[in-house]
């Protein structure tokens, strides 16, 4: 099954908790429990994906019975093809905070990564090849347990999406000493930014050019 009939919606809920829906099918990334600070989210779900351990993230927080994807490898539910592939959670291969899985859902003819909590500050070559051809790319950049806005910054340079997202920053109701999203657009070039409340995207309405366009999303 395909949806390409369908605009893409994507909505971010603070943390690194974006929401993918096209038509039916609806993709969770990283949902949280209220130890984030943040409410937990409320709808329903076919697909949802975790990218680390920490008990910060809770998959039962969503309803509907969703399939659950917690590690690397390749999965094809409803049409969706996803690809986790291994990360580190830390900038020393693994070895204060362990792994975390990045993320690559292709639907509506798109490519779609969230990086979860990632750790490090220069993606290997391996991690690379596997991102080829990104479209859309959802980066942490508050740092603390994950990259901080000048690390994404050097990521979003070696995966050249055609749009960057940045998650997981300093909100007024988040526990954690994040950095604002500002950090981020400095490093990036404020002025190129586009901030909305959530973005309905087709194939077609991608940046055609070589700058990488820069979304900021309001929580929903």
């Amino acid at each position: 099954m395909r949806y390409t009939l369908y605009a893409m919606i994507i909505t971010w809920h603070g943390g690194s908790c974006v929401k993918i829906q096209s038509g039916n099918m609806v993709i969770v990334a990283d949902p949280y429990s209220k130890e984030a600070g943040l409410a937990s989210p409320r709808f329903s779900a076919q697909i949802v994906t975790r990218s680390h351990e920490h008990s910060h993230l809770q998959t039962d927080s969503v309803g509907g019975s969703p399939f659950v994807i917690d590690g690397p490898g390749e999965y094809e539910i409803g049409g969706v093809h996803i690809n986790g592939v291994e990360t580190h959670h830390d900038n020393s291969n693994g070895k204060e905070r362990g792994l975390n899985t990045a993320f690559i859902y292709e639907i509506e003819d798109m490519r779609i990564a969230h990086m979860g909590d990632i750790g490090e500050e220069k993606l290997r070559g391996e991690t690379i090849e596997a991102l080829e051809t990104i479209d859309i790319l959802f980066v942490p950049v508050g740092g603390k347990h994950a990259i901080d806005g000048a690390m994404a910054k050097k990521i979003t340079d070696q995966i050249e999406p055609r749009i960057v997202i940045p998650i997981n920053y300093k909100l007024p109701k988040t526990h954690e000493a994040l950095d604002s999203v500002d950090v981020f657009l400095k490093e990036i070039g404020a002025g190129k930014a586009e901030k909305m409340d959530k973005l309905v995207i087709k194939k077609k309405d991608l940046p055609q050019t070589e700058e990488t366009r820069v979304v900021v999303l309001s929580v929903a």
